[in-house]
């Protein structure tokens, strides 16, 4: 079933998105039973005029106003990046950007990426977690039919957006503000459940809310970073069991998003010239991989109540901070260039940099296995359990933050 989009053709034809498109198909991340959904569902209906998009590479979130430069914003629209599209949860305003990012646009790549790992077929209902623009819900309903798809947002400004974008597309699927950790049980059974907001634990309403062999698709991490990996489960009894997929990089759902570090605290209650002091012979390079990369995510995986914080590097010096979550354990490591061993300050119950560092032996003892090595098992109840290529064998529960 596909459903009819209302719109300007014309404004759908434009070359950028065109060339966006021949982009998404070149690399395969469009994929043939996606492409009419692509070529009918136009990004651009689903932005406000004001927006901000994301440089991947400096990292920093520029304004864009479509009633002042519609170049520029239709330009954006067209182009590969996340845009922001609220910041602080819609206590912000004014043209520059906020201090939080707080519901986004995602690249088009990842969204036809996870629509095709999501695997639908027709017939399939589908509930998606975190509706923001309205988008992924659009593509849906495009393909499935709108009274397959529901639409779960917990901002009722934001919700109510989308839903105004939706209908004046023609697209009409169940949208509904809520909590999007308690899934909707007024739609169940579903086929498939999507995130696009960042999780840390699986809810086991999820669970109960998918029929027998559904499958949640989300963004998943721990607090030890920003970063996510993206996990397929599938619901096995009352258990859900899959791998994860890629790297990703999401806004956490609201009551996830983890627990503020106040670093003078820590210090006030360790001091510097207080803590155990050692050095490492691992190097900068080995540790401080950059987003989207295996390690951060891996030792967020075993090192439990633990954030990472890499600082900017000056006259030749990055120090790295590790910080305990339930007490006041800290660790810093200092990298010097030209420097063959960087000092090592611990302070707390918890000597964090060991455990870091014996977490990365065991990376390297294995062969430095990338995300899709390691998966993840949930219960009933909403335990976790990660593992190491096989469920049955390598495998420890995975410990969360209040």
């Amino acid at each position: 079933m596909t459903a009819r989009v209302r719109g300007d053709a014309p404004r759908r034809n434009r070359p950028g998105r065109k060339e966006l498109e021949r982009v998404l198909l070149e690399s395969g991340v469009l994929c043939s039973d996606w492409a009419p959904t692509f070529a009918a569902v136009d990004r651009a209906a689903f932005l406000p005029e004001l927006m901000w998009p994301y440089d991947m590479g400096s990292r920093v979130s520029v304004p864009v106003d479509r009633r002042e430069d519609p170049d520029a914003w239709y330009a954006a629209a067209d182009s590969d990046v996340p845009i922001v599209t609220q910041w602080d949860d819609g206590a912000h305003r004014g043209p520059s950007p906020g201090k939080l990012s707080t519901s986004s646009s995602s690249m088009p790549s990842v969204v036809y990426a996870l629509l095709h790992d999501l695997d639908v077929a027709e017939g399939m209902r589908v509930l998606d977690i975190g509706t923001g623009t309205g988008e992924t819900a659009g593509a849906l309903a495009h393909r499935l039919g709108s009274g397959n798809v529901t639409t779960v947002e917990v901002d009722g400004t934001v919700s109510a957006a989308a839903h105004e974008r939706l209908c004046g597309l023609g697209l009409c699927p169940e949208v509904v503000v809520g909590d999007g950790f308690e899934g909707h049980l007024g739609s169940a059974p579903y086929d498939r459940i999507l995130a696009t907001v960042g999780i840390r634990r699986v809810p086991p309403a999820w669970i109960r809310q998918l029929r027998p062999g559904g499958v949640i698709l989300a963004p998943w991490g721990t607090s030890f970073g920003n970063g996510d990996a993206m996990v397929r489960l599938e619901v096995e009894g009352e258990a859900a069991v899959g791998s994860f997929t890629r790297c990703v990089e999401f806004m956490k759902l609201r009551a996830q998003r983890g627990p503020a570090v106040d670093h003078g605290g820590y210090l006030a209650a360790g001091p510097l010239e207080d803590a155990e002091r050692s050095t490492t012979p691992l190097t900068e390079e080995e540790i401080v991989t950059g987003p989207f990369t295996d390690l951060p995510f891996v030792l967020g995986l075993r090192v439990p109540h633990c954030r990472q914080a890499v600082a900017d590097r000056r006259e030749g010096a990055r120090p790295v901070w590790f910080y305990g979550l339930t007490d006041r354990s800290w660790a810093c490591v200092m990298f010097r260039g030209g420097e063959r061993h960087a000092s090592v300050w611990q302070s707390g119950p918890r000597r964090l940099w060991d455990e870091v560092a014996g977490v990365y032996r065991w990376w390297r003892e294995r062969g430095s296995p990338d995300v899709t090595r390691f998966g993840l098992t949930v219960d009933a109840d909403g335990r976790q359990h990660a593992w190491l290529d096989d469920p049955a064998h390598e495998r420890w529960p995975v410990q969360h933050d209040a």
